[in-house]
């Protein structure tokens, strides 16, 4: 499978695969879904957020769970490797199709993609929301014991900042990277060293991704000759980072690393910052 898939080509598989909505409200999943959609909660599934004790500062906003409780709910969904797995939000693919893509890549599963366009485009092609919940039979974990894809620390952070042959890209709206507004975060601003591009310039204007070549041309201007297994991506908490991980995807470059923790550890951590805490 690619990394992508229209709504025009979802139709007719609907049968054949596991649907995950990723819509971070619980409600929303409620008052009407895609037919045969299973509902993976960012708080709940897809990170620890929702956990007893949970601490930002430790992890950031939305830490990833232990790679066994993952994948023990990987199998609870049905998945298994052989499995072909379409995941949707609302929102492009940032909150947060894109983060359960880039998980299950994590998991060792290769046959995931994002619905291009999201629910909005499922729509357009006459799908219609349902309440039904699918019957599903539970499977044992996925065979997993790893994070496979690359993965930075706040200490690695600090490191590849000062080296000039590393990048590191925050993919939060220009006003947050500039320190002009904070709706989530008791400080405002970025991580010295950081560059910007916000997550959403990886969609056009009809809310689908930009094509592989326009995407390409976006962030090889960015990496300036740097490989991209170079670069380190993150964002207010580690949910539309992989966004941007799934367009250099999408775009032929593979190889960069998710800074889960992001802004939402970083700006509690202590290290140096470009604005004070307010």
């Amino acid at each position: 499978m690619s990394s992508l898939i229209s709504a025009a080509d979802l139709y007719p598989r609907l049968s054949s695969i596991r649907l995950l909505d990723a819509r971070q409200g619980p409600s929303d999943y409620a008052t009407g879904h895609l037919p045969g959609a299973l509902h993976a909660d960012l708080n709940r599934h897809l990170s620890t957020a929702s956990d007893p004790g949970h601490d930002p500062a430790q992890g950031g906003r939305h830490p990833l769970p232990p790679v066994a409780r993952f994948a023990a709910q990987v199998g609870a969904w049905g998945i298994h490797p052989a499995t072909d797995v379409v995941v949707y939000d609302a929102s492009g693919g940032g909150n947060a199709a894109a983060r359960l893509w880039w998980m299950l890549r994590a998991l060792g599963h290769k046959r995931v993609c994002v619905l291009d366009g999201g629910l909005q485009a499922a729509l357009g092609t006459g799908l219609t929301l349902t309440v039904d919940m699918p019957g599903v039979a539970p499977l044992a974990s996925y065979p997993a014991d790893h994070w496979r894809l690359p993965l930075m620390d706040a200490d690695g952070v600090e490191a590849l900042r000062r080296n000039p042959a590393r990048r590191l890209l925050d993919v939060r709206s220009a006003e947050r990277w500039r320190g002009e507004a904070e709706p989530f975060d008791p400080v405002a601003g970025h991580i010295p060293g950081s560059m910007n591009v916000a997550w959403n310039e990886n969609l056009g204007p009809d809310g689908r991704f930009k094509s592989p070549a326009a995407l390409r041309d976006q962030y090889e201007a960015l990496l300036g000759g740097i490989s991209p297994a170079q670069l380190t991506v993150h964002c207010g908490s580690g949910v539309t980072a992989c966004h941007t991980l799934l367009a250099l995807e999408v775009a032929g470059l593979t190889g960069a690393a998710l800074y889960v923790g992001s802004w939402s550890e970083w700006c509690r951590s202590g290290r140096e910052m470009t604005q004070q805490r307010r």
